[in-house]
């Protein structure tokens, strides 16, 4: 039985916790077993700490026993790798943080914790969150469980692996373009990015401030608002964070949608989208519609096509400046043998930062430049207004809108890797969402030849629970969210 526990969500692992039917040492003991059996073919981890993990499921069941009825309490979770853990490495999938052990935890972390959370690890991501395939961490790529040949999407690409492999209950991601929904509808788990600045970034090591958002990977909804719950509140030590009111996310789960209002938006039917894919999206919205919600199917988003250039002006441009900081002189990879400082720091970001890393500093230092700054920056900025407007717009009408996840199933590794550009293009239905700061979430909503298939619903700023409504009714309608790989 205990190889079992490791395919419990989180709300059936502390039914059986809290009627001592099962402990967290069993639990955490039968994901450490699924790590050692499945690990190296899906190589989802970069660092497992067991020893600690036990430690804290023991705590966990003296907490249980003395009766604390949190439902995170002794349910193991994975970090993702930019996510600050104290005294565990944290070291981005990147050789200039190979070494880097923060003397703190995120915010996040700090609150998981305090749940009585078990920390088995951190997971393997895109160096820097620079990434939509988990192939350009500098340690190894990760493999989707569904088929070892293909990408599991990413930057979060470990975090959403280990989740629909069974490694781990749930765990955490970051999401700057769609790097949260993206690998959960590549592996056929939930995935939520939800407001910006209603999760702390505090401890999340920046890509872009202005489009980072920590978000849950789970196996199905009801664990995804579970998780919000505990990670979601004001935190004064992130300055984008807002006191803005929390509720309990799993009081708005039902499977009533009646009077809903749904909105389609032809631009997320790109040209290029897998038919299959188109499919299974609108025979998903005909089962929202079945399920008591109107759905208008021609909605117009124009600016939408212009958003893939607005977000690879943007955010190559925050990286720039954020990855500044690593010269070698502070802390992280530092190149010693050198004739001077400037050659010290030269070679430091040459041989510590990858190939992704340098293409996006670069991208975003020349639209930073003197002679450019007015006809790059500032004029995505603009655009970006304009995205932010036409979603309000279309939220006056609608309470949410649906699309594809991805426009494809998950590709080859390999396949795009050296054409950044079709990479890039991965994201074409996430990327919208991130520079508006809105919620969404992933859930799963087809197969196409054994891959798996997402489905986008967004939300307006801090309408978490209309998102996780939908995304719940529509889950306990349908049975993809069941199925798993068989590995």
């Amino acid at each position: 039985m205990i190889n079992n526990h490791n395919r419990l969500t989180i709300h059936e692992a502390h039914r059986l916790l809290k009627a001592k039917q099962l402990s967290s040492v069993e639990l955490t003991k039968a994901c450490l077993e699924r790590i050692r059996r499945v690990e190296p073919k899906v190589h989802a981890l970069v660092t497992i700490t067991d020893e600690l993990a036990l430690r804290q499921a023991q705590k966990a069941d003296e907490l249980i026993a003395a009766g604390d009825t949190n439902p995170l309490t002794g349910i193991p979770v994975l970090i993702k790798d930019n996510i600050c853990t104290k005294g565990i490495p944290t070291t981005c999938s990147s050789k200039m943080l190979e070494n880097f052990v923060p003397p703190y935890d995120a915010t996040v972390v700090e609150r998981l914790n305090n749940c009585g959370a078990v920390v088995l690890g951190k997971a393997n991501m895109d160096e820097f969150a620079m990434g939509s395939s988990t192939e350009n961490s500098a340690l190894f790529t990760t493999h989707n469980p569904w088929d070892l040949s293909r990408v599991p999407g990413g930057s979060s690409g470990g975090s959403a692996t280990a989740v629909a492999a069974g490694e781990i209950i749930y765990a955490l991601g970051s999401d700057t373009g769609g790097s949260i929904r993206q690998p959960a509808g590549f592996c056929s788990v939930t995935g939520l990015k939800p407001t910006y600045s209603r999760v702390s970034r505090y401890g999340l090591v920046a890509f872009a401030s202005s489009l980072d958002q920590i978000g849950p990977l789970t196996q199905d909804v009801t664990d995804c608002a579970l998780v919000l719950n505990a990670i979601a509140d004001y935190d004064s030590r992130d300055s984008t964070s807002v006191p803005y009111p929390t509720p309990d996310y799993t009081q708005c789960l039902s499977t009533n949608l009646k009077g809903l209002r749904i909105g389609v938006p032809k631009e997320y039917f790109v040209e290029g989208m897998q038919t299959e894919v188109e499919t299974a999206i609108r025979t998903a919205i005909n089962k929202l519609e079945e399920l008591g919600a109107r759905a208008e199917w021609e909605v117009s988003l124009p600016h939408t096509p212009y958003a893939l250039a607005v977000y690879y002006i943007i955010a190559p441009s925050e990286a720039s400046a954020n990855l500044a900081r690593y010269d070698g002189v502070k802390y992280g990879f530092s190149y010693l043998d050198a004739d001077s400082m400037w050659e010290a720091m030269e070679k430091t970001r040459q041989y510590g930062f990858g190939a992704e890393v340098k293409r996006r500093i670069m991208l975003g230092t020349y639209a930073l430049s003197a002679g450019y700054y007015d006809a790059y920056y500032l004029k995505a900025q603009k655009v970006r207004t304009l995205i932010r407007q036409e979603f309000d717009q279309a939220f006056d009408k609608f309470d949410a809108l649906v699309t594809p996840t991805s426009p494809t199933v998950p590709f080859k590794i390999g396949e795009k890797i050296d054409d950044p550009l079709q990479m890039y293009l991965s994201d074409v239905c996430t990327l919208p969402i991130n520079i508006a700061g809105l919620p969404a979430i992933s859930i799963p909503a087809g197969f196409a030849d054994g891959l798996p298939i997402g489905m986008q619903i967004i939300g307006k700023p801090f309408a978490e629970e209309t998102i996780l409504k939908i995304a719940y009714a529509y889950e306990q309608a349908t049975e993809w969210h069941k199925r798993k790989p068989k590995i």
